[in-house]
């Protein structure tokens, strides 16, 4: 019968590849079976059975840094006066960056600042030194004052973290 089938499918069709399997069961596997239409039936034999492909596994994502708490005080910013100036890291002062002057802080550190009266953050590049003000724990570009909600005011209290060493 099978053979009935087959040869009926080769004279449909040139010399072509078909994909047989039992939909009886789960386990069946697939037999590839070449069909030409000059072969008799009976010399017809099925392919290898082809082995699955192996799913390619999806990288984990980075873990979340993890900022280490470091302080509260008032938090200032820079003024547009500023603009193209060198900082102390040689980069020129951008207000549209997310960067911000540190006394002490190594250049290039990610500090997580939050604004302590509504709770919004901002993650901030060191690369400059600052604040000169007795009274100011870090001086913000324009862009990070403005994600604060302190830019109108032109100052705020802040909580600072920085980013842990892996």
């Amino acid at each position: 019968m099978r053979a009935i089938i087959i040869s009926k499918v080769a004279a449909l069709c040139s010399a072509t590849m078909f994909l047989i399997a039992s939909p009886l069961h789960a386990d069946s596997a697939l037999v590839r079976v070449a069909v030409s239409p000059t072969a008799p039936a009976a010399t017809l034999s099925p392919a290898p059975v082809l082995s699955p492909v192996p799913a390619t596994a999806v990288p984990a994502p980075p873990p979340a840094p993890v900022y280490q708490p470091m302080g509260k005080g008032i938090a200032s910013y820079y003024g547009r006066e500023l603009i193209g100036a060198r900082t102390a890291s040689g980069e020129r002062y951008d207000p549209g960056a997310l960067t911000a002057a540190h006394r002490s802080l190594p250049m290039g550190s990610h500090v997580q600042v939050t604004n302590a009266a509504t709770g919004q953050s901002v993650i901030v590049t060191i690369n400059d030194r600052g604040p000169f003000h007795g009274n100011r724990v870090i001086d913000l570009s324009q862009a990070a004052a403005r994600q604060l909600g302190i830019e109108r005011a032109g100052s705020g209290m802040v909580s600072l973290a920085v980013e842990a060493d892996d």
